[in-house]
């Protein structure tokens, strides 16, 4: 009985052991070139998942394998394996001038495709999308076709929004669990929120978070998100403001204050009060005592409040606004805010009102609106969405 126990638990352990040597093998010398660029996708996919030791020898690699290309037996490039690996290369930040060095007579490979990823690589993008453009992803080689859709996604970005979408994609589901797919959700994730693709635009973050919040370029995500989120309407809907914070709980608390403060402010000025007011109240908690987002919170707060149901709470709110430590365009925003509110609050000249229409309304302390005529009007030129706001809550 001991002994076949014993047994039982060696072959397990060899077991083991072949299964560790063949997860992480020993380095072979790779004599095909399609080879070499596998070595270089696995290493760019550690980088996706965070891996910097990944990192740090990527450059290396890159100069390796070039060094290998031009050392390579003119013949192997008849293998369209291999001439394939020279786009994949190119694509994956290979060095243009080794690839310009290769026999081109002999490369294998549809000459569009090379020369659109030449074109891209080197900076002529008008070039890259005129010969690129009519490709669809599912019908190149599928060795290509995952890093050829995210070109054409970045290419088309600005001049077809749409069809950029579409590609970036099926550069995602190409290529899963890839660097590829990690850059696609990068690039996507801001094209999305351009759109007003609420339901995609959370699903996209909610991908990247699950697989890539470890990437090495996981800032550059962050930034684009932030940008989406704020360029469009996207976080003014008071209906899903709750799904927006479950969002915001990913970033670290300093990003997660200034995109507070940024939404407040987009909220005021677009007459989205109710908004404002909810995102002034996460940069309160946020934010640290006695600093300039403490103040700025208040204001937006203050700003909502005063605007709505609460008029002498927000008053009290704003007039105790330490504006030295607002941003000009916000104290220009306070002013027009504030004439705002006593316009609103003005009696209406009637029989009833008569008695009291020569009485004005009194002035906040603290803030002086003698010239608030002049400050809205200068407020509104260099904050024309002001309009927005003056249009929408004047009665």
């Amino acid at each position: 009985m001991i002994r076949s126990r014993f047994l039982a638990a060696l072959v397990l352990l060899q077991t083991f052991v072949a299964v560790g040597a063949l997860a992480d093998p020993a380095p072979l010398p790779a004599s095909e070139p399609y080879e070499l660029v596998r070595s270089l996708q696995a290493v760019q996919d550690g980088i996706a998942n965070g891996d910097t030791a990944a990192h740090g020898k990527h450059l290396a690699l890159i100069r390796e394998i070039g060094e290998k290309f031009l050392a390579a037996d003119p013949s192997v490039w008849s293998n369209p394996q291999n001439g394939q690996a020279i786009v994949i290369y190119l694509l994956s930040g290979g060095a243009p001038q080794i690839v310009r060095k290769l026999p081109r007579d002999k490369l294998n490979v549809d000459e569009r495709l090379f020369n659109g990823a030449l074109a891209y690589v080197e900076g002529r993008q008008d070039e890259a999308r005129e010969l690129l453009k009519d490709f669809k992803p599912r019908t190149i080689p599928s060795s290509m076709a995952g890093q050829i859709a995210l070109v054409q996604g970045a290419l088309l970005a600005h001049s077809d929004a749409s069809v950029a979408i579409e590609r970036l994609d099926d550069a995602r589901l190409l290529l899963p669990g890839t660097l590829v797919e990690e850059a696609a959700l990068r690039r996507e994730i801001l094209l999305v929120g351009q759109a007003e693709d609420f339901d995609k635009f959370e699903f996209l973050t909610l991908a990247y978070i699950r697989h890539y919040r470890n990437s090495i370029y996981a800032g550059d995500f962050w930034q684009r998100f932030s940008s989406g989120l704020t360029q469009s309407s996207l976080a003014l809907d008071e209906r899903r403001f709750a799904r927006i914070v479950a969002l915001l709980e990913q970033i670290d608390r300093a990003s997660r204050l200034k995109l507070y403060l940024v939404i407040a402010r987009a909220g005021l000025v677009r007459g989205r009060l109710a908004v404002t007011r909810l995102a002034g109240e996460r940069a309160l908690a946020l934010s640290a005592d006695f600093g300039a987002d403490r103040e700025r919170a208040h204001f937006f707060r203050g700003a909502a409040r005063v605007l709505t149901d609460e008029y002498d709470g927000g008053l009290a709110e704003l007039k105790a606004l330490d504006r030295t430590k607002l941003p000009e365009r916000d104290g220009l925003l306070l002013n027009a805010t504030l004439q705002l509110a006593l316009d609103v609050r003005k009696p209406t000249v009637g029989p009833s009102a008569a008695a009291s229409a020569d009485k004005p309304p009194p002035t906040p302390a603290r803030l002086d609106l003698a010239s608030s005529t002049a400050t809205l009007a200068r407020a509104k030129n260099q904050l024309g969405e002001l309009e927005l706001l003056t249009k929408d809550r004047r009665p």
